[in-house]
């Protein structure tokens, strides 16, 4: 990050494929985390308390950071011309990245598996792909409708595993994850449009504090309902370094490195390598939480990341 704003030259290749590396590690524990986090305490409280302290904590990273020689110029020039029209591209960008993103994905996870939660979260190229149809910034071709039918059948076959029934935990917590993956998806090309417009640390930091602001009610709420010391003290330390491992390492810091890609790489791109994000997820998922797979989880998964994968493999890469 400092050679881009110091010296204006993109980064190596080495550079962007270990930050995409440590991005999707960073992600498929965060899968294990939310697990861990929503068996100690009440799922809205996790979820809302990741996103207010996530936001809380990019306060003094960005003051700090503001500061470094590395970021001053890039930040102190937009900082002075902040007007109310970047305020709101904040506002909506923080309310489908962060509100929408990670209120459903932490409420979802408490309804299905760890296998089911990443594999339709690792459906993301899908659902931008999707966007950028209906909002006429990509063509639909027969390529990319067969990836997608693909992938839908996917999660239709994982959805229906147990059987289709409107009461299904399972399926009430794949459509609410499928709610937030969508809400990413919207984050990603609306955010692309304006990613050269504002620096990392400025765009990850206002976004963050925009999704705190939307969800602080709802936290202090929360906050009020679990009543008297001795109920925080109740909920063990597993769920409180859970919670802590939500905001600042899946929230501010996942996001810091994705917005920084989102400088150098198509956003179709950087999303294609969510597929991997499903089988690492679905590996801790048994070995640390001791979830059992199924040949229609397999099916499912195959199917879903063969679309995506079919989708990818088929563009054209974008020139320099």
């Amino acid at each position: 990050m400092e050679i881009q704003a110091s010296s204006g030259r993109a980064p190596s290749r080495g550079a962007i494929a270990a930050s995409i590396g440590l991005l999707i590690v960073v992600w498929a524990v965060n899968f294990i985390a939310g697990k861990i986090g929503i068996r100690a305490m009440p799922v809205l409280t996790l979820a809302s308390f990741r996103v207010v302290l996530a936001g809380a904590v990019m306060i003094p990273i960005y003051l700090v950071c503001s500061r470094l020689p590395a970021f001053t110029e890039a930040t102190a020039a937009r900082v002075r011309g902040f007007n109310a029209r970047d305020l709101w591209t904040f506002l909506y960008l923080g309310f489908f990245g962060v509100t929408v993103n990670q209120m459903c994905f932490t409420i979802g996870l408490r309804y299905t598996s760890v296998s089911h939660s990443s594999v339709i979260v690792g459906m993301a190229p899908i659902y931008t792909l999707l966007l950028a149809v209906l909002f006429r910034l990509e063509r639909a071709t027969w390529r990319k409708a067969t990836g997608m039918g693909l992938g839908l059948a996917g999660i239709a076959v994982m959805a229906s595993e147990k059987g289709l029934s409107a009461h299904s935990p399972s399926l009430l917590g794949d459509g609410i994850t499928m709610t937030g993956s969508i809400g990413f998806a919207v984050y990603v090309v609306l955010g692309k449009r304006v990613a050269g417009k504002y620096d990392t640390l400025t765009m990850t930091a206002f976004n963050h504090f925009a999704g705190a602001l939307i969800v602080l009610p709802l936290a202090i709420r929360e906050a009020r309902a679990l009543g008297p010391a001795e109920n925080w003290r109740a909920i063990p330390w597993s769920g409180w370094v859970a919670l802590l491992y939500m905001a600042l390492f899946s929230s501010a810091l996942a996001y810091v490195f994705y917005f920084w890609l989102l400088r150098y790489l198509e956003a179709s791109q950087l999303a294609a390598f969510s597929y991997l994000l499903p089988l690492l997820a679905t590996i801790l998922g048994i070995l640390w939480l001791g979830e059992k797979g199924s040949w229609g989880q397999v099916l499912g998964a195959v199917l879903a990341l063969g679309g995506v994968y079919w989708i990818e493999a088929g563009r054209t890469p974008a020139p320099a």
